[in-house]
């Protein structure tokens, strides 16, 4: 799956609305959003045990919590499973040291679950996660300069494991000028979340200023990655990570604060736009070459991580400064 991603619009997507301000302090590291049922659930990034929250679509207010038993190192996405279960994704590594990832998985009855999972190929930064209609965990992996690896469990997880992820395909988004985000244009091209049609017709990825949404045929989502997408601008935001679609096929997207009120912001029509069409089969051939990938600097993924703009300028400048030289 190595086929260069490029937009196919079925039209112009409507511009983010906003819904309502994320002002609740334990969503200020905003970076999951998930819809199981007609509940809409958030969790942000970090904290000493897994926590979500239920918030009303329309105020933003928090109307219900649960949470695991689970201390986690570096919890980045939500997702939902096919029986409606919430699965936390504790898959951020910016420092690449982890010698396991993690999902959890909290049920609509019984006790949560633990999964601990293993890359076959050394530790890597992650903060998108899909559950397919088997129930296996997809991870798509955050890189600067190269494609983000498709990682997925050749079997349902279970127990705690570790249950080994084996890598199904690769992802190179396109360049984007759609402003916002931490770091610029670097941003544009990182993934940062993922989510799936309340249908199964269409999944996403996110990057710090935009969506990108690709049809799904037969329920192969890992195939659909392969494909065309459609690009949905989500601009201004600080530090988007969030991402999820409601029931009628609105995208809903939010960001981490940064300092400032956070909000959640809704894009109508989105699913319609990237519907799998007659003859979709989740793989489309590549409109244009990809661009040369710079390698990656080992310190790189941790400023990113941590939205160190300044310091990833400044190192930047002084790369070019030295090569100069």
């Amino acid at each position: 799956m190595a086929g260069v991603l490029t937009m196919a619009l079925a039209g112009p997507p409507a511009a983010p609305q906003v819904k309502c301000a994320v002002e609740d302090p334990r969503l200020a590291e905003l970076s999951g959003l998930a819809v199981a049922g007609n509940a809409l659930w958030a969790m942000s990034d970090g904290g000493s045990r897994v926590e979500l929250h239920q918030i009303d679509p329309d105020t933003c207010a928090v109307v219900d919590s649960q949470s695991a038993g689970v201390n986690p190192f570096d919890p980045e996405d939500l997702a939902v499973g096919p029986d409606e279960s919430l699965w936390v994704a504790d898959i951020g590594d910016n420092e690449l040291r982890r010698d396991t990832v993690a999902v959890v998985v909290l049920p609509p009855q019984g006790e949560s679950r633990l999964h601990r999972l293993t890359y076959p190929d050394g530790p890597h930064d992650a903060e998108a996660l899909l559950i397919d209609a088997r129930g296996r965990p997809v991870v798509i992996t955050k890189e600067v300069g190269r494609p983000a690896g498709v990682y997925r469990t050749a079997q349902v997880p279970e127990g705690v494991g570790p249950t080994p992820l084996v890598r199904v395909g690769e992802v190179t988004l396109p360049s984007s000028d759609t402003p916002g985000g931490p770091i610029g244009e670097i941003g544009s091209r990182v993934v940062t979340g993922a989510a799936v049609s309340v249908d199964g017709s269409v999944v996403a990825l996110r990057t710090y200023t935009d969506a990108w949404l690709y049809p799904v045929s037969r329920g192969d989502f890992v195939g659909a990655l392969s494909g065309t997408p459609v690009r949905v601008p989500l601009p201004d935001e600080p530090q988007g990570e969030a991402l999820a679609f409601d029931r009628d096929g609105t995208l809903l997207s939010g960001s981490e604060s940064r300092g400032a009120t956070g909000e959640l912001r809704a894009v109508a029509g989105a699913v319609a736009l990237a519907a799998a069409r007659p003859g979709t089969d989740g793989a489309s051939a590549p409109v244009r070459a990809p661009e040369a990938a710079e390698p990656t600097p080992p310190w790189l993924p941790a400023a990113l991580g941590g939205g160190a703009v300044a310091g990833v300028l400044l190192m930047l400048a002084g790369a070019i400064a030295l090569r100069r030289r």
